[in-house]
């Protein structure tokens, strides 16, 4: 199934896509108020829930939404640094996780935006880069998980862009201010349940710029695996129904070309992951004091 959060007529819910169709999950799951509450309240018994109350679910067309991000407001979003072979090769900061192992930063929430919304260029930076990246979207509340059982863990899959400040990024080794400026954070454009997807180390990965192809990848050059990721993040932390786990980006970011080619305003950036569909998102100048792109959520 493929989970998203929408804008219909000036109400927010959230739902399935089914064919030319939005199915509207909200009226069957009274109180549960987004998509995010719809994973904690139905941990594994998701799939199973969300297809028996499919039928007598009222269908929106989907030409008359607008798609969101599909977890507009998540607890905790993690991100990886250096977890494709290619990439640690055409990165010196991407090398040190030879040394390290696995390297997370946190994305600020604040960060989060969807499928088409805009990305904006501040004026503090001029190394403003894509990392197209794999998204976990973790299910149940979960602590310890071993790698054998991490998969049961897992709602499903999304698409994520990675955006980062390359100037930023360098002042400090967390990485975390050179990640988190507000959109910086395209996820979507939905969420693909884990028995849709089979082997998460088996999707390609295009990721293009103005329809330029800039990353071409395989999910297959992580380094860590899927089960590695949360048997390591689930040691350290609890992991919560819609944390989001960005899982590294491969090769041909901007700033591995020579001269680097970082984004500017009026690019648009696409990052395609097979199965997961087209996260699509134009960069904009970011003239506005203080921005609110998401919803407002408890």
């Amino acid at each position: 199934m493929k989970l998203v959060t929408f804008r219909h007529e000036g109400r927010v819910s959230f739902g399935v896509v089914e064919g030319g169709a939005i199915v509207d999950l909200a009226p069957k799951f009274p109180g549960v108020l987004h998509l995010r509450a719809l994973l904690a309240a139905l941990g594994s018994d998701l799939v199973r829930r969300v297809k028996a109350a499919l039928p007598a679910a009222p269908r929106i067309d989907a030409s008359s939404v607008t798609l969101l991000a599909p977890i507009p407001n998540p607890s905790k979003y993690l991100a990886l640094g250096g977890n494709y072979r290619a990439h640690r090769a055409e990165s010196a900061s991407a090398a040190q996780a030879d040394k390290f192992g696995q390297i997370w930063f946190n994305k600020q929430v604040t960060c989060v935006v969807g499928p088409n919304s805009a990305i904006l260029h501040p004026a503090i930076t001029s190394q403003l880069d894509y990392e197209g990246e794999l998204g976990i979207v973790i299910g149940v509340r979960c602590r310890n998980v071993s790698a054998a059982n991490a998969r049961s863990v897992i709602a499903g899959y999304l698409v994520c862009n990675d955006v980062s400040m390359r100037d930023w990024q360098a002042k400090a080794p967390t990485h975390t201010l050179g990640k988190s400026h507000d959109t910086h954070g395209p996820i979507g454009p939905w969420l693909v349940t884990a028995d849709e997807i089979g082997d998460p180390h088996a999707l390609s990965l295009e990721t293009r710029v103005n329809g330029e192809i800039r990353q071409n990848a395989s999910t297959a050059d992580m380094v860590a695996r899927v089960e590695d990721i949360i048997a390591e993040l689930s040691a350290a932390c609890t992991l919560e129904p819609g944390d989001i786990l960005a899982t590294g980006t491969p090769a041909g970011v901007g700033k591995g070309f020579d001269p680097p080619r970082f984004l500017r305003v009026g690019d648009v950036v696409s990052v395609t992951i097979e199965r997961l569909g087209t996260l699509e998102n134009r960069v904009a100048d970011d003239t506005s004091p203080t921005v609110s792109p998401l919803p407002v959520y408890s």
